[in-house]
């Protein structure tokens, strides 16, 4: 049998207690999940890559089935490489679903024998985002509470 495969992609600037929720329960459901940090040089972030790459092992090394890595380029090319057959995602609201539903259906058409599975956001984590986080860190409001306890930001 053929082990099941997920790759949860992301930028992680910062990881937030949303992703935590959506990977601890991705990884209920595959074999192995894959925290991928999607690298992109045009993109700027707060945070370097080594460090969200020290949060999300910390964060996850309770979870034996959860391994961390990056990468470049396109997602389904990197699921590709290491075998996953699925992408996990999560939704907070019907915004979320109408941009990635568009994403998951460029994937499939590009390849398409990798599926997206979308999970849902715990309700009392549903309005939390990497953006409104680091805003919060930027201009000093009280960001703690929304980040993995391993996360620490002076």
């Amino acid at each position: 049998m053929t082990k099941k495969v997920a790759v949860f992609p992301g930028t992680f600037d910062p990881v937030t207690k949303g992703h935590l929720d959506i990977v601890t329960r991705g990884s209920h459901l595959f074999d192995e999940v894959v925290v991928a940090i999607g690298v992109n040089s045009n993109k700027k972030t707060l945070f370097d890559l080594e460090k969200r790459t020290t949060w999300l092992k910390e964060s996850f090394a309770h979870l034996s089935n959860v391994r961390i890595d990056h990468y470049q380029g396109l997602t389904v090319d990197y699921c590709q490489q290491i075998d996953a057959q699925y992408i996990l995602r999560g939704l907070r609201n019907g915004t979320d679903f109408d941009y990635e539903s568009h994403i998951a259906q460029l994937n499939k058409n590009l390849q398409g024998k990798i599926e997206t599975i979308f999970v849902l956001s715990s309700p009392e984590l549903s309005y939390i985002s990497s953006t409104l986080v680091r805003d919060l860190i930027i201009h000093k409001g009280d960001f703690a509470q929304y980040l993995p306890e391993q996360v620490k930001i002076d």
